[in-house]
């Protein structure tokens, strides 16, 4: 029996001699997995043990049965809405893309990353011109797009997350018709994705934490529970004039500490549990976002079509399956290459550094060189390389010249921040 992926399925495990791991932590929230088991859908696994079963037997467990009535009905739904898969071998993935191998340790898995990696130079020209189709011919704000979609969070140093690349594009046009087709082209090109609009309703309305409701005994889902490397399109162009209630601004929060840190805080009622995250952010908006983000890029179309909508779905139709497949690829194996910085490179780096201080103390900081060393390692990796030279350094450099000269000629039109 087929079911589709937005069915869900209570995955059961015994005794650890049946499991594969990877690691020795197990598994862990979010975490993606392999299963192969058996599926079974029998109606007795929905049965609720109370008194008017018949004989008083119960073919639930003993310790089951010391659950409340409530307990058990969410422990043992139907097995038509829920399945039960129960496991024989499972192993926790890196990636969900088929197009890939599912793990880059085995040598003939390293021989197939090296013979691929001369040909990511071509795919990624394609991209970007594909990107720049998408963006309306704006070429900065699709190398921008391109860096975006290949960040990772590679490593942790205390609490910072190193990698994250979360972009606010700001200049989107208001009409919700461009974002939502913006969105379905990232859905062709990453293997999984979310759009959560940001209407006032949305904000106010929805839960975005998971959040433990004792009298099921059980954890309930919210928005931000996703699977590792999801990319996750915020859409504020649809944000209209109103008031954020407290669970709105709860929201908001909750949004900020994902972007900043790459952490969400569950619920648990009486305290708050911290749990990490790698989702990658982008951000569409109208002007400057209310979010925070590490970087801006404003749109500057330069061509407006007649119809949007039938400009962006005959940009969808127009790739051919075969070039496709090369960005799906393309994409996912940029975000699990491993990437260094040699000591020669690094000292060229803090002396030019030293060298922008002096020329313009004021304006670059720390947190200029944090990022340019960001755009620096993503600009290598896009064209296939693992290791910064020189001139990505200053490919880097003027990539982020680029960009801030356009937000400040924005803000001398506008009066203000864009």
């Amino acid at each position: 029996m087929h079911y589709s992926v937005q069915n869900a399925c209570a995955l059961m495990f015994y005794s650890p001699t049946w499991q594969i791991y990877e690691d020795s932590d197990g598994f862990k929230v979010n975490d993606m997995l392999e299963v192969y088991g058996i599926l079974s859908v029998d109606p007795a696994l929905g049965v609720i043990n109370d008194e008017s079963t018949k004989d008083g037997s119960s073919i639930l467990d003993p310790i089951e049965c010391m659950d409340t009535m409530e307990e058990q009905r969410v422990h043992s739904p139907p097995p038509s809405l829920v399945p039960r898969l129960h496991a024989i071998v499972t192993r926790k993935l890196q990636h969900v893309n088929p197009f890939l191998p599912t793990t880059l340790k085995d040598k003939e898995n390293k021989d197939y990353i090296t013979n691929i990696m001369p040909e990511l130079s071509t795919v990624r020209t394609e991209l970007l011109g594909f990107l720049t189709h998408m963006l309306l011919g704006d070429s900065l704000a699709a190398e921008y797009l391109l860096l975006h979609f290949i960040s990772t969070v590679y490593s942790r140093r205390d609490i910072l997350p190193l990698g994250k690349f979360t972009v606010n594009l700001s200049g989107c046009p208001r009409d919700n018709t461009y974002t939502k087709y913006l969105h379905r082209t990232i859905q062709q090109l990453v293997p999984s994705s979310y759009c959560l609009p940001m209407t006032l309703n949305n904000m106010n309305t929805l839960r975005f934490i998971p959040h433990k409701d004792y009298t099921a005994n059980r954890l309930v889902t919210g928005v931000l529970q996703l699977a590792s490397n999801t990319s996750l399109m915020l859409d504020e162009t649809l944000l209209e004039q109103g008031q954020l209630d407290t669970t709105g601004v709860r929201n908001v929060t909750a949004l900020g500490n994902l972007i900043t840190w790459q952490k969400v805080d569950y619920d648990f009622n009486f305290h708050q549990m911290e749990f990490p995250c790698n989702i990658n952010v982008l951000i569409t908006s109208e002007g400057r976002s209310l979010l925070p983000s590490d970087c801006q890029v404003h749109l500057q179309p330069q061509m407006i079509p007649a119809n949007v909508e039938e400009y962006m779905a005959n940009l969808q139709t127009a790739v051919v399956p075969s070039m496709l497949k090369k960005f799906r690829i393309y994409v996912s194996l940029l975000r699990l290459i491993d990437y260094s910085i040699s000591d020669e490179v690094t000292k060229a780096v803090e002396e030019d550094f030293v060298e922008m201080r002096k020329s313009d103390p004021r304006s670059i900081t720390a947190e200029d060189l944090h990022q340019l060393l960001v755009v620096a390692r993503l600009v290598s990796l896009s064209a296939g390389h693992t290791t910064l030279s020189r001139e990505r350094w200053q490919r880097a450099k003027q990539l982020e010249v680029l960009r801030k000269s356009r937000i400040q000629q924005q803000t001398h039109v506008n009066g203000n921040e864009p």
